[in-house]
């Protein structure tokens, strides 16, 4: 019976997952993103003290549901400026990263461990993984190269604890502190996203040089670390 209601609930998670990605095409498709985005930051705008706790909950929904933010995130700087642009966009990231990756654990873990289970040598490198997690978190946080919304899913499927992956998410302060400050120089909401953006130069390429390094440091991080568990393994 307890077999039976297992794979009952592994079906019930597929179908979800199949819906959710089917609503998200959709949405990719049929709807103006960055229109919407940009007159939803212009709504915001028009609510008073209620602004920051309405931006959060539209950056939240935009996390879950892979939109990408990087127009919330300049429109965090252009509505609320560098200093609480940051701790508001960096509020909102941490929370929706945190509700993506408990979505994703909730949904996959069960079907991906079982996978796993079958396969003693990924086995080792999740297990091995998941000790160094807040360090890989926190490093490709720091990376432009990994995608912001799809890696809050991806670790859901890891064994990396729940605390270890909201403390590896102050990695995201340098690249919120860029894109506040950036967004912060816009005209008009209209400019947010589009070639008319100003920027900074120096410090996007700064930025961008932190992260390319970090980029190397995970790869070479996760590679050791994986080579190091299948050596175990082998021992």
């Amino acid at each position: 019976m307890d077999k039976q209601e297992n794979q009952s609930n592994s079906k019930v998670k597929l179908l979800i997952i199949i819906i959710l990605l089917g609503i998200l095409i959709t949405i990719s498709q049929y709807f103006p993103i960055k229109e919407i985005l940009q007159n939803s930051l212009a709504w915001v705008k028009r609510l008073g003290t209620l602004a920051p706790i309405i931006f959060i909950i539209i950056y939240n929904l935009a996390t879950i549901f892979l939109i990408p933010g990087s127009i919330l995130t300049l429109g965090g700087g252009f509505l609320f400026g560098v200093f609480w642009g940051s701790v508001y966009v960096f509020i909102a990231a941490t929370i929706g990263a945190t509700l993506a990756f408990i979505i994703g654990r909730y949904l996959t873990r069960d079907w991906v461990y079982k996978q796993i289970e079958k396969r003693p040598k990924f086995k080792a490198i999740d297990q091995a993984v998941a000790k160094e997690g807040w360090k890989i978190v926190f490093l490709t946080r720091l990376s432009p190269i990994f995608p912001f919304n799809l890696l809050n899913y991806a670790f859901g499927i890891t064994q990396v604890s729940l605390r270890d992956y909201i403390l590896g998410s102050v990695g995201m302060i340098p690249g919120t502190i860029m894109y506040v400050y950036i967004g912060s120089l816009a005209g008009s909401i209209a400019t947010i996203g589009t070639s008319k953006q100003p920027i900074n130069s120096t410090l996007e390429w700064t930025i961008r040089s932190v992260g390319f390094l970090a980029t190397v440091a995970v790869t070479i991080y996760v590679t050791h670390i994986a080579k190091k568990a299948l050596d175990d393994k082998v021992g």
